[in-house]
């Protein structure tokens, strides 16, 4: 009966390695930006390591420049749907279906990359990413779109004071909106792939965004000012569909969450190492950038909208960011 019994577990383990090395999917990718941008680079990079850790078994067809849905709401939703697999971009429409990740966009919380790197990658991040299964969403890493900047048609821009009225685009994001309003500016939420035309017909006058994106999308060609305000720093998460990632083996599901995490590292620097060499590149077109931006003045004028933000997320959770070493 020992023997019987050995040797039905020994068929049963067998039987299950054989169907997970059997599994196979063709997993589709979704973003906002161009092929050129670190978004993309990022996502290539991951194709390739899951393809070579599964010997071809699961790839990834990227899809970029918003062929799979309008903007990033309509993405997040099929992926709760179960209709595009994975997405890759702003934390900001994120909150709106994840309320904890909203604190994330909160103006000037993060000092530099470093500071950055250790909130993302530590316990912080971790349940950040945890919180989304409760929304039909498996976060598997941060990588990154970087500290957003101001452009504008109108004239240099060094403080609020000087924006103050302008019309500027931004996401369907509460927290980004109310830092906006309070420093004067009137915020118009609006899909990025309507951003560009609305700028070149001059129905918005500003954006705001990482350099990479002001780059790769070619704002430089409908915004005269490009101000390095740095007021908010853009992780990108790297979300699955719950409804798919819940089909996949587990062995293969490790292998997936392991090269995301992997990949982040690559995919920061990347994007880092490129900053200054695109903002030279911009200026060579006729940007005006501005450096010497007054942060002091931009922080001041975004403070009222603090008091709100503490009684949304608890300003210990808000403090344990600012903290973190």
């Amino acid at each position: 009966m020992k023997k019987i019994l050995a040797l039905v577990l020994v068929l049963i383990v067998a039987g299950t390695v054989a169907a997970q090395s059997d599994f196979k999917a063709n997993y589709k990718v979704t973003m906002t930006q161009t092929t050129n941008h670190p978004y993309a680079l990022g996502a290539y990079k991951l194709g390739e390591l899951i393809k070579e850790r599964t010997n071809g078994r699961i790839t990834l067809t990227v899809y970029t420049d918003s062929q799979l849905a309008k903007g990033e709401q309509e993405m997040i939703q099929a992926l709760q749907m179960g209709t595009i697999d994975i997405y890759v971009g702003s934390t900001g429409p994120v909150g709106n279906f994840s309320p904890s990740m909203n604190i994330l966009d909160i103006p000037f919380l993060f000092r530099d990359a470093e500071h950055v790197d250790k909130v993302l990658d530590g316990p912080i991040g971790t349940q950040l990413l945890a919180d989304l299964d409760k929304h039909q969403l498996k976060g598997l890493a941060f990588w990154e779109n970087g500290f957003r900047h101001f452009t504008n048609s109108r004239e240099p821009v060094k403080t609020p004071d000087q924006g103050k009225g302008l019309k500027l685009r931004t996401m369907e994001n509460k927290i980004h909106m109310a830092a906006f309003k309070a420093a004067g500016i009137s915020p118009t939420p609006m899909a990025w792939a309507e951003v560009y035309p609305a700028l070149q017909q001059k129905v918005i006058d500003a954006q705001e965004n990482p350099i990479a994106v002001i780059y790769s999308s070619k704002i430089y060609e409908v915004q005269k000012y490009l101000s390095l305000t740095g007021h908010v720093y853009s992780p990108a998460p790297v979300i699955f569909s719950l409804v798919k990632w819940n089909r996949i083996p587990k062995a293969d599901q490790e292998i997936i969450a392991q090269a995301a995490k992997e990949v982040a590292a690559y995919q920061r620097k990347l994007n880092r190492d490129a900053e200054e060499s695109k903002i030279k590149d911009m200026e060579s077109k006729g940007m005006v950038v501005v450096r010497d931006v007054d942060k002091a003045a931009w922080q001041a004028a975004m403070k009222p909208a603090f008091a709100d933000f503490e009684k949304q997320f608890g300003k210990d959770k808000i403090d344990a960011i600012i903290a973190t070493r």
